[in-house]
């Protein structure tokens, strides 16, 4: 008797995708046809020199506008063009390099404003008090990304370290599974760019994260994958390892031949 072959198990779809997005303003094309994959789980860096499309092709992948051609897919589902908010009630989260916080108001105060609009539409400035509930979840949050201590200080008196935590704190309100980065270091000192690389592999350990960054040594311990873009389109991705090896981002991107 011929037993029967084993039932393949279909491959889960990457938690993200890319489908030749490009990107143009006026007579200008920031990217072209860039199609890449994002595994669940883990970092993911894309790299490359000023003016490869990283932040280009950030802004199409995180909803901030629609691309001029090409799709976006997370978990398999179309999401080209939908409005931001879209994106976050389905589990994507973004911190962008320039902070977006209420400078006037508390710390505490700006991650349960953002975790009370994720759970009371049309209601987040409702008087706190019939919310206890938030104030707790904006506080553990805020101990998640090392701001414990800071809780009660006014969100402008943070040091600049400091608010890009908080940042990620009120874009972690959203309860995403799915959270992309801008640049996370950027005019950080090194002390706080060391915190900010421990945050992030924290924050990995439980969801997946993309992050733009152009400092190649710093994601190369970091990620366990790397896209690099060059000229606005995809030059090379894979691991760590591949992309030291790989002679055209060693050319570009190291100014190094191989």
């Amino acid at each position: 008797m011929v037993s029967a072959a084993p039932l393949a198990v279909p491959a889960a779809p990457p938690i993200l995708a890319a489908q030749g997005l490009g990107k143009r303003f006026g007579h200008f094309r920031a990217l072209s046809g860039v199609t890449v994959d994002f595994s669940e789980g883990g970092i993911t860096a894309i790299i490359g020199p000023n003016g490869a499309g990283k932040s280009t092709f950030f802004n199409l992948i995180s909803g901030a506008f629609p691309p001029s051609e090409g799709r976006v897919l997370f978990r398999g589902q179309d999401i080209t063009g939908r409005p931001p908010h879209h994106f976050a009630r389905m589990g994507i989260a973004k911190s962008f390099q320039i902070t977006n916080l209420f400078p006037h108001l508390s710390v505490r105060e700006n991650v349960r404003v953002a975790a009370q609009a994720r759970r009371v539409r049309f209601a987040f400035f409702r008087d706190r008090a019939a919310y206890p509930e938030l104030t707790e979840r904006a506080e553990a949050l805020l101990a998640e990304v090392g701001l414990g201590d800071r809780m009660d200080r006014l969100a402008r008196e943070l040091a600049h370290g400091e608010q890009r935590a908080l940042e990620i704190a009120v874009a972690l309100a959203a309860e995403p599974t799915l959270l992309l980065l801008d640049e996370p270091t950027a005019g950080m000192s090194p002390e706080e760019t060391r915190d900010m690389m421990d945050l992030v592999q924290r924050l990995a350990e439980t969801r997946t994260l993309i992050l733009v960054e152009h400092k190649m040594k710093l994601v190369m311990g970091l990620c366990r994958r790397l896209v690099v873009l060059h000229q606005g389109e995809l030059l090379a991705e894979g691991s760590p390892d591949d992309i030291r090896a790989h002679p055209e981002v060693r050319r570009v991107y190291l100014g190094t031949r191989a």
